[in-house]
């Protein structure tokens, strides 16, 4: 391998030469049988390659000179053992090098997304859906091609062009000197054209990771796409940023394709005056016609092997574009990590507490400044405020999707920070404002609740969620489809199937956010019903813009700007004056006037 990373280095710019050893180094040892077995047959191919031209000697040799048949049939039968053997070799190089690449795929996709899956919020905010996309799929296919385009160059071309210089140097090895005078020439031109095609390949990723962005707000944003007739819009924003991508994708293939010409050009000067020279040799010095045209053929198959050398650093520094936006997302620092000596969270009643916690998404901007909360266990407590008062930074505190940068957030006296992920989502159920499904049917989507739930816990789930009965009504039952997320069904029956998951977890903490927020007056007060059997003896957190949705909470919490300004039952709330009464008689009474 080290001898392999000496070879690299000279064609390699020295900014990617470390990334070359780690993406080998990781992926080739792992190929290892794979790769083996294509580099023999791609030595196979090279060999015979070599072989094909040496062989061409005889054929002349044997047909015009001596015009012996028997030894004619006799290197006849060579020849199709030569190529036989270059099929069955290039057959076998084919599977194993797809074999090997493929797996090289799927085990990097799989390694992005499992990281990606640990980071915390923050993190799909730096990087939108579109890039993620992006860097998971083509990034991971150049890691790939990049490892095919070094093993074919640096096995299957550069054996397959010794062999062939040799045959060459053999049969007339000084008009071998005249065809080397090629190389250095071409390399000079190859090396001016990799730096500008490494700076339009970066722009043109950018390129694509805006179109893919485009086609997501389309197909997310499409019913306000059509109420505000943007397709003209959103059309000339599609047809800029694929313009874009053409115009870079013809300049990348300009450049790569003016290293053929740089090839073509000086190779046939060579061959001109190689040719001119043997056939002079040939006439008037007394050497075989076989042993002109054999140099002949090795010199014109020493061609193709010998451009592809010369293009591969071309090809090579456009690959590692994706491959560094590949490790760069695969090197992205967890933020929020479980800690080596994390234990499970213990059971217990579900008292969830906030110590002096301190916590802000920007630094510099703190939401919570030494906040203290108490959310009794068993009783239901409502956050109500101003849109930005803090009441989702809540909720993301007690899921573990943040950590606060300094205080605690503990459940039963266990801060957070010490328990395992998987006990602390295990104790949590939630609904969100975002009716979120996932593709496939009705019942997958209930079962996510619980792993060993069974058809009757599934039922009994979306009885009591007030899901069954429309459930029954759709062709398929349970056994329904819902489209990408939820795309099939209403934004009721959406959020009714979301209740019925939370239903089926039956956690001891219990977390709605706005979870009746799309449902009709006669669904909501089915759901309230619901929501009261489920709520009871359980922890639960309301966050509610519509006061109608906490008035039995046991407590309800107003926050303005990150602080519990007033806090108690709805009742005495209301038999005073203070924020929670203002925001009541403005929502539910717009026309009672001033309190008296």
């Amino acid at each position: 391998m080290k001898g392999t990373f000496r070879m690299l280095d000279k064609y390699i710019s020295d900014n990617n030469k470390g990334l070359v050893r780690r993406l080998l180094s990781e992926n080739f040892k792992t190929q290892a049988p794979w790769y083996a077995i294509a580099i023999v047959a791609m030595l196979t191919i090279a060999g015979m390659t070599s072989a094909s031209a040496w062989i061409i000697r005889d054929i002349v040799n044997e047909t015009v000179v001596s015009k012996d048949l028997d030894k004619v049939l006799k290197v006849a039968g060579i020849v199709a053992l030569i190529f036989t053997l270059k099929g069955i070799a290039a057959y076998t190089q084919d599977v194993f090098l797809n074999k090997a690449g493929n797996n090289i795929i799927a085990r990097s996709q799989s390694r992005i997304y499992a990281h990606i899956l640990k980071q915390d919020m923050a993190f799909y905010t730096r990087f939108p859906s579109s890039e993620l996309l992006m860097r998971l799929t083509t990034n991971a296919q150049a890691a790939r091609q990049v490892i095919d385009l070094l093993v074919t160059s640096f096995v299957r071309d550069l054996f397959s062009l010794i062999g062939l210089i040799a045959v060459m140097v053999i049969q007339q090895p000084v008009l071998s000197l005249v065809s080397f005078i090629v190389g250095p020439a071409a390399i000079i031109g190859i090396r001016t054209l990799t730096k500008r095609v490494r700076r339009i390949m970066e722009a043109e990723l950018l390129s694509l990771g805006k179109i893919i962005e485009n086609v997501q707000e389309t197909a997310n944003g499409i019913r306000v796409i059509k109420a505000f007739s943007l397709e003209n819009e959103m059309q000339a924003r599609m047809q800029a940023h694929v313009s874009d991508v053409e115009r870079r994708a013809n300049s990348i293939a300009r450049l790569e394709a003016a290293s053929s010409p740089i090839m073509e050009t000086l190779s046939g000067f060579a061959i001109a005056i190689v040719t001119a020279l043997n056939a002079i040799w040939v006439l008037k010095g007394g050497h075989s016609p076989g042993e002109l045209v054999s140099f002949i053929a090795a010199l014109l198959l020493a061609y193709d092997p010998a451009k592809r050398l010369a293009r591969m650093r071309v090809s090579l520094e456009s690959g590692l574009i994706g491959v560094r936006k590949m490790y760069e997302l695969m090197d992205a620092p967890l933020t929020l990590t479980e800690s080596e000596k994390a234990i499970d969270l213990a059971p217990g009643p579900g008292e969830v507490r906030f110590d002096k916690v301190h916590f802000g998404y920007q630094d510099g901007q703190p939401i919570f400044d030494g906040l203290d909360l108490r959310f009794e266990a068993g009783k239901t407590t409502a956050l109500v405020g101003a849109s930005g008062s803090g009441k989702s930074s809540i909720i993301n505190l007690v899921m573990r999707l943040y950590d606060p940068q300094s205080g605690s957030v503990t459940i039963d006296g266990q801060d957070l920070k010490a328990v395992t992920f998987r006990s602390l989502r295990e104790r949590i159920s939630y609904v969100g404002q975002d009716t979120y499904l996932f593709s496939g049917t009705i019942r997958h989507n209930i079962a996510l609740g619980r792993a060993n739930a069974t058809e009757e816990d599934i039922i009994a789930a979306a009885k009591a969620a007030n899901a069954h009965d429309f459930i029954m009504q759709l062709p398929q039952g349970y056994d329904s489809d819902v489209g990408e997320n939820g795309g099939k069904l209403s934004g009721g029956q959406k959020q009714r199937l979301t209740i019925a998951r939370a239903m089926l977890r039956n956690a001891e903490i219990l977390i709605l956010d706005e979870a009746t927020s799309a449902l009709d007056s006669v669904s909501e007060t089915l759901i309230r019903e619901a929501m009261a059997r489920l709520t009871a003896g359980r922890t639960t957190i309301i966050i509610a813009h519509r006061l109608s949705t906490v008035t039995q909470a046991d407590t309800i919490m107003v926050l303005d700007k990150g602080k519990v300004v007033e806090t108690g039952p709805q009742a005495e709330l209301l038999s005073r004056e203070g924020p929670y009464r203002r925001l009541y008689e403005l929502q539910l009474l717009p026309d009672a006037g001033p309190p008296a």
